[in-house]
């Protein structure tokens, strides 16, 4: 049987539908609800959330709560209650179902990504192929995450750099370095691996390579790049709030992309400019207990693009019963990139530009406007 959310059909209102949107500290995550923000053309409220020292990487126990807040730094949450959340994300994601709570049941949230728990508690999930939810009324399934470049930021910021990098052997091929997220194993060792290839592309055709961290890099990574670095290679260690974060500049000017396979948001943003792309794919690391979890997981979980399982209905009823959440294979993300020629595993040889990526913002404004009181389509 198809579960269907709780929250009641749209009314009617004499002001504007309040619509918060509750967001983390995560620029990939937030960007994505800002995009739906500005498509939707309606006044939105920005809910910025902090979050207490063991849960800024670290993940808190899933419940409607929020405990796991920095109440001192974050928004206030407070009635009147909103019409309409938009969030992402398991820490945003708790604050949206407390709000819910508050308000009796009546704010309806729209969630980007996989809920922990409650599945039947959220209006609408937006799920990207990474994320192996069942087939249900509030589940809409799309292509790709959405986020994409701001082009006005990163045109201001090519302008720039242009002098800057203007000098450098040409072509310029840009690492984008993430960190390590289950199952993938991201350590020095991986960091040396990488090096291999990108020196090796280097040596083959020349030009510069121009590697920059991220806020998920481990430092052993960003030490290991650093003692590994190819002849004439650029590093950027990231650094929070650095106006020389070169980032956006070579999203504008590099000529190609190598990217570490578990930063989905770095990947789509490439892809959506075309530009021609290499995924370094990070291997797996999984204990005894986890391969036993995962093979469970294959009989009672939906796999990537709603693939039902053999034993789906044990899996949902787990899952409701906050036994078991739905998992991700971020793979699927890879794949698809790769079917649809916009990218290859590093090794390969890059393709050419890209095509034009199908968009999906569209269809998901149009099934949130239809939970706004007294907004049409």
């Amino acid at each position: 049987m198809l579960m269907t959310p709780e929250s009641t059909a749209p009314g009617s209102l004499d002001r504007p539908p309040r619509i918060w949107l509750v967001i983390g500290d995560k620029l990939g995550d937030n960007a994505q609800v800002e995009i739906i923000a500005a498509a939707l053309g309606q006044p939105c409220e920005r809910k910025q959330l902090y979050f207490l020292a063991p849960y800024v990487l670290g993940k808190p126990p899933f419940k409607a709560s929020l405990y796991h807040l920095d109440k001192a730094r974050s928004a206030a949450l407070e009635p009147p209650w909103p019409e309409l959340v938009i969030t992402i994300g398991r820490r945003p994601a708790m604050a949206a179902l407390w709000i819910r709570e508050q308000s009796g049941g009546r704010t309806q949230i729209v969630l980007l990504g996989r809920p922990k728990r409650w599945l039947e508690k959220f209006a609408l999930v937006i799920a990207t192929p990474q994320y192996c939810l069942p087939n249900q009324l509030n589940v809409l399934p799309i292509d790709l995450p959405l986020m994409r470049s701001n082009t006005t930021a990163v045109a201001a910021a090519a302008n720039a750099w242009q002098a800057r990098l203007a000098a450098l052997p040409r072509p310029l091929t840009a690492v984008l370095v993430g960190g390590q997220t289950k199952p993938f194993v991201f350590d020095s060792k991986v960091a040396a691996q990488l090096l291999a290839h990108i020196g090796q592309i280097a040596a083959e055709t020349g030009g510069t390579l121009y590697i920059t961290t991220s806020r998920r890099t481990p430092p052993a990574v960003v030490e290991a790049l650093q003692a590994g670095l190819p002849p004439g290679a650029i590093l950027y260690r990231w650094q929070a709030n650095d106006s020389a974060n070169p980032y956006l500049a070579l999203l504008g000017l590099a000529d190609r992309f190598i990217v570490s396979g578990d930063s989905i948001s770095m990947l789509v943003e490439v892809a959506r400019l075309g530009k021609p792309l290499a995924i370094f794919p990070l291997p797996y690391k999984l204990a005894v207990v986890e391969r036993l979890r995962n093979a469970l997981t294959r009989l009672v979980q939906p796999g990537a693009a709603g693939r039902r399982a053999p034993l789906q209905a044990l899996g949902d009823g787990l899952y409701r019963l906050g036994l078991i959440g739905y998992s991700r294979d971020l793979t699927a993300v890879h794949e698809l990139l790769i079917q649809r020629g916009l990218a290859v595993r590093l090794g390969e040889p890059f393709l050419p530009p890209g095509p034009q990526l199908l968009d999906d913002l569209p269809r998901v404004v149009e099934r949130i406007k239809a939970l706004l009181p007294g907004v049409t389509a």
